[in-house]
């Protein structure tokens, strides 16, 4: 399964379009996943040109959880255990906020 498509690049705004934007305010548009462990990443904008995600990364400790940037090219790489890579949630919706997220209410 492909992690972005054409449905879901046309969601991603581009990156710095929130700045200054309270969480509240902000959707995330696509959610990916390790399905081997907790690892997480939601993302609100991005660069096609240099494959840049800005959002919220949560590698399964919330003491590591924060805000910042993401590769695709780097989510794409990563090999997991069973030849298994990560994925993208099919079923999370374009409703939550970025809050929510960050406060794990999703």
């Amino acid at each position: 399964m492909k992690l972005l498509t054409k449905e879901i690049l046309k969601r991603l705004p581009l990156l710095y379009t929130h700045d200054g934007k309270p969480p509240e305010e902000v959707k995330v548009v696509v959610k990916f996943f390790s399905p081997v462990g907790a690892a997480t990443w939601y993302a609100t904008e991005y660069d096609p040109e240099t494959r840049i995600f800005y959002g919220y990364a949560d590698l399964g400790n919330r003491d590591f959880a924060e805000l910042g940037y993401f590769s695709l090219d780097e989510l794409e790489s990563i090999k997991l255990s069973g030849g298994l890579g990560i994925e993208r949630d099919i079923h999370f919706g374009y409703d939550h906020t970025l809050a929510e997220v960050m406060n794990n209410r999703i």
